[in-house]
């Protein structure tokens, strides 16, 4: 076998290589925030409080729209595309749910009392959990692509509509590995 057969095989599609960039990046920008985070708790000043309950049903409903884009995508592969559209759709619906519930979990904190401004606790919870919220927003809008393409076009695994798929996969799965980081930070640092 030819160098070149098997360099061409190796080589990473440039938009998954885009997004696992993209990726890192988001990584490091809440890297720093959380690193940020522990050294302002440190200088004192820091109100200490209970996350409110919604946190862990969005949390929730996350961790099943992950579970139902993953069999969603099974279901694409082998080509049943009943499960695959009700499953897609279970997915929008749920990451839908989710970023309901984180508003609904910033107005309870402000409700108890923690407002955006003020004490820099609760600013970094409000700040960190709506950037990713705002990142899950991103990924909702590649679900409602992936929605359109599911009931508008055949369900046929090619290779273009495999990959775009993998992609949305991929990065919902990161947005869901994210949160559970981000709250179980936010748990451990109490």
């Amino acid at each position: 076998m030819s160098t070149t057969g098997l360099i061409s095989r190796n080589k990473i599609h440039p938009l998954r290589l885009a997004l696992f960039i993209s990726c890192g990046s988001i990584l490091m920008m809440f890297g720093a925030l959380t690193s940020a985070y522990i050294v302002r708790q440190s200088a004192g000043n820091w109100l200490e409080f209970d996350l409110p309950t919604l946190f862990y049903v969005s949390t929730g409903a996350l961790l099943l729209s992950s579970v139902s884009l993953q069999a969603c995508y099974s279901a694409f592969l082998k080509g049943h595309a009943t499960m695959y559209r009700g499953l897609l759709a279970l997915t929008l619906v749920l990451g839908l749910a989710f970023v309901i519930l984180q508003f609904q979990a910033w107005e309870a904190m402000f409700d108890a009392g923690l407002p955006l401004k003020g004490n820099p606790s609760p600013s970094f919870v409000y700040v960190l959990s709506g950037l990713h919220a705002a990142h899950v927003l991103g990924g909702l809008v590649s679900l409602v692509v992936a929605v359109i393409h599911g009931f508008r076009l055949p369900v046929l695994a090619t290779p273009r509509r495999k990959l775009r798929l993998q992609l949305t996969l991929t990065y919902w799965h990161f947005m869901d590995f994210l949160w559970i980081y981000l709250l179980l930070f936010f748990v451990l640092q109490r």
